[in-house]
């Protein structure tokens, strides 16, 4: 039986978990939309606009559980499934300093990292595509989590000052791990293309 492992027969781009992350995308602008419509009111479309982050930002895991057990991993998919983190993520982040509820200097740094590092991929496309690292997809996880935590009106349930330190922990552990695995992603690439040497 041959699959797409033999080198003979490769997965189209056109595959189930590549449509999946294509969705993700394109939930990006509605989810945005509701909660800048929400203007920092906290009403239902607060709560819409984070469940839809929410289940967003879950179909990663899932998409990348597909690819893996059925042999489905493409190339457009290991670009695409970053950038449709990057676009729901950034777009998140942005939003909540225009609402006032996140420091500009935050946010600008880590589009500065995710933009930075997105570039660096296709840049690196002539050599290969560079997939994400373990230090970069457990970043996403905690940029998940902390963005989830800030976009649902908890502080409507806990209180005001039991969620600030909650989230102001949470972003915090996802702005270091921003960082210093964007940091780590350029060694990783420059010991790679070092070992490769100029005429690999």
């Amino acid at each position: 039986m041959v699959t797409p492992h033999d080198g003979l027969v490769r997965p189209s781009n056109w595959n189930l978990p590549n449509l999946i992350t294509v969705v993700r995308i394109l939930l990006a602008p509605v989810f945005i939309w509701m909660l800048l419509a929400d203007g920092g009111s906290d009403g239902a479309l607060r709560w819409a606009a984070a469940v839809l982050f929410i289940l967003a930002i879950a179909t990663d895991g899932i998409d990348g559980a597909i690819a893996r057990k059925y042999n489905l991993v493409t190339d457009l998919g290991k670009l695409l499934d970053p950038i449709a983190d990057k676009i729901l993520t950034g777009g998140a982040l942005v939003c909540l300093s225009i609402l006032g509820e996140l420091p500009w200097w935050v946010t600008i740094v880590i589009l500065l990292r995710e933009v930075g590092i997105t570039v660096f991929r296709f840049v690196m496309l002539r050599d290969r595509v560079i997939p994400a690292s373990r230090g970069g997809k457990l970043k996403t996880l905690a940029q998940s989590v902390a963005i989830s935590l800030a976009l649902l009106p908890l502080w409507l349930v806990f209180g005001d000052v039991p969620m600030h330190w909650v989230n102001t922990i949470a972003m915090s552990i996802a702005f270091i791990l921003t960082v210093v695995s964007g940091i780590d992603y350029l060694v990783a690439a420059w010991r790679e293309n070092t070992r490769k040497g100029p005429d690999a």
